[in-house]
């Protein structure tokens, strides 16, 4: 059974932790000094904040799976989705071990496919998250900025 994956960079690692326990009314599952993770049922989602350099907001997405099977069945859709997958094949990261792929969707958000096969000592490197990111950098360098379209000015709301 797939579980979906939410990494969120937050400022303050403890006054988050204190959010999200609230908020799922649970405890995470794993804390370290720069991170936490909550393995839900309800929903089923495997949710992780870490305080790992970026701004925070939404670090990345992804599609967990329990067994190698589901992870060639998701690979295989990584393929059909088209853009560059990035194979990392075995790692440690966040605090885990585990076979991992990485893709940008259309909107440039980072999407990891990955089976956990036990647990890491140390978060890790980021390498396959890193090319992610740079790939996603240079995607971003081909459209040029002078030529990448501008948002429309949003519509005064202001009532007074």
């Amino acid at each position: 059974m797939k579980r979906m994956h939410v990494h969120v960079s937050v400022a303050d690692l403890s006054r988050s932790i204190g959010f999200y326990s609230a908020l799922f009314a649970a405890k995470p599952s794993v804390v370290k000094q720069d991170y936490a993770k909550w393995m839900l049922d309800d929903p089923r989602v495997n949710f992780a904040i870490s305080t790992r350099g970026r701004q925070p907001g939404l670090d990345h997405l992804g599609i967990q799976v329990e067994t190698g099977e589901e992870l060639r069945e998701v690979y295989d859709r990584l393929q059909q989705a088209g853009g560059e997958v990035i194979e990392q094949g075995q790692t440690a990261c966040c605090y885990a071990k585990s076979e991992k792929s990485w893709i940008d969707d259309p909107a440039g958000i980072a999407w990891e496919t990955f089976h956990t096969t036990g647990e890491s000592t140390d978060y890790g490197d980021g390498t396959g998250e890193n090319r992610a990111w740079v790939a996603q950098e240079k995607q971003e360098e081909k459209q040029g900025a002078c030529c990448a379209p501008q948002a429309a000015p949003k519509p005064s709301t202001a009532c007074c």
